[in-house]
């Protein structure tokens, strides 16, 4: 496993380069970045389409700043060089546990008042060179691809958040014996949680800049899936607990072609330190399971890769805006079901089964999926 780039690059390339980045944190990046890509893509071809169209805005453009924009410039300076300038100065630290160093109190004052200072002087002289005697007010189209960023914003930060929340509600038990890792640690990210309070903000998002929410939602879907399916390779990676219960049989013949651990994996070096110590590492990460288990952090990338791919081939083949959303859910849904059955994760007794929280919501999101389905297609009619 390789918790951080750092440990990568050490064993694949034989490079010793410190960098303050996990796996996880990695993938999690790449992940959104392809679903930028796909919801670009997608709100480029439905504006062609006729399906959505751009929204006129007002902007008045000449007038002198503001002090309010200046204060709201010097805040996000200070915040962001305030630990940019320690990170620097005191990089071994920074490395060494960079969630942990963000969220503390150190910083560097000095460092973050004098860039806060030049960075609120450049921005008066650049606002200040474009000032007109008399401010213009224009009209503008913002057209809906350009939301991409914003959408992408939103759904990430309302999806760690919605994550750790649904995780810590799970795991109540970690979050009162370790309240601070267990808020910020990238560890522990529930994705059901993650997608539900991103989608209300989506939502939201959406009705505010005129996009129907049908529209949005069959945008976003394969988007979706991809960057899970992603996210799952940083689980696999860094060995952060999502893997599968024990796994102790055989291969089966017809997966001989495949490496071993696809099939069994113990997971050395795991970011957690969970197994027994590997005998003569030294280190941070020199655990492994002491019994193998199912690796399904790869099992759900593969998976949720032939979603992607199916839903990717089909959109456009379907005429009902939020038919293909409805497919998602279905289908994310079953697939976290079944993996679930394979999984290390707490159960509830819940109409007379003993069902974990991603099974129960499982369940849910597949009667929402085709009820969606049912109703779309009773309204077209």
């Amino acid at each position: 496993m390789y918790p951080t780039l750092s440990d990568f690059l050490n064993d694949v390339f034989g490079i010793s380069l410190p960098l303050p980045i996990q796996s996880f944190g990695f993938f999690l990046a790449i992940a959104f970045l392809f679903a930028a890509i796909i919801v670009s893509y997608e709100l480029k071809r439905k504006e062609k389409q006729g399906i959505i169209a751009p929204l006129n805005k007002i902007k008045t453009i000449g007038k002198p700043i503001s002090i309010i924009k200046l204060a709201l410039t010097a805040l996000i300076a200070f915040s962001i060089s305030y630990k940019l300038v320690e990170a620097v100065l005191n990089y071994p630290i920074f490395i060494e546990n960079p969630a942990h160093f963000i969220l503390s109190t150190k910083g560097n004052l000095i460092g973050a008042i004098i860039i806060s200072i030049i960075v609120v002087f450049i921005r008066y002289i650049i606002i200040n060179n474009k000032k007109l005697k008399e401010p213009i007010i224009l009209n503008y189209q913002v057209h809906p691809y350009e939301h991409t960023v914003n959408i992408i914003l939103i759904g990430a930060l309302t999806g760690i958040i919605g994550s750790k929340l649904f995780h810590n509600l799970e795991h109540i038990a970690e979050l009162f014996n370790n309240p601070i890792e267990a808020l910020i640690s990238f560890n522990g990210l529930n994705f059901y949680g993650g997608l539900i309070l991103a989608t209300i903000a989506i939502i939201i998002y959406s009705k505010i800049n005129k996009i129907p929410v049908p529209v949005m939602a069959d945008v976003v879907a394969p988007a979706i899936i991809l960057a899970y399916g992603i996210g799952r390779i940083g689980c696999q990676f860094a060995g952060d607990g999502d893997w599968g219960i024990e796994n102790l049989a055989s291969k089966p013949e017809w997966l001989n072609i495949m490496p071993d651990w696809l099939w069994s994996y113990n997971y050395p070096h795991n970011i957690l330190n969970q197994g027994i110590h590997i005998d003569g590492c030294t280190g941070k990460h020199c655990f492994v399971l002491a019994t193998p288990v199912f690796p399904t952090p790869i099992y759900e990338t593969i998976i949720c890769f032939f979603i992607f791919l199916f839903l990717w081939l089909i959109r456009k083949k379907i005429n009902t805006n939020g038919v293909l959303f409805g497919l998602f859910l279905i289908l994310g849904g079953t697939e976290r079901f079944f993996i679930e059955k394979i999984r290390i994760n707490i159960h509830y007794y819940f109409f007379n089964l003993y069902l974990s929280q991603a099974e129960i919501i499982s369940v849910l999101l597949i009667i929402t999926g085709f009820i969606l389905i049912w109703k779309l297609k009773r309204q077209k009619k």
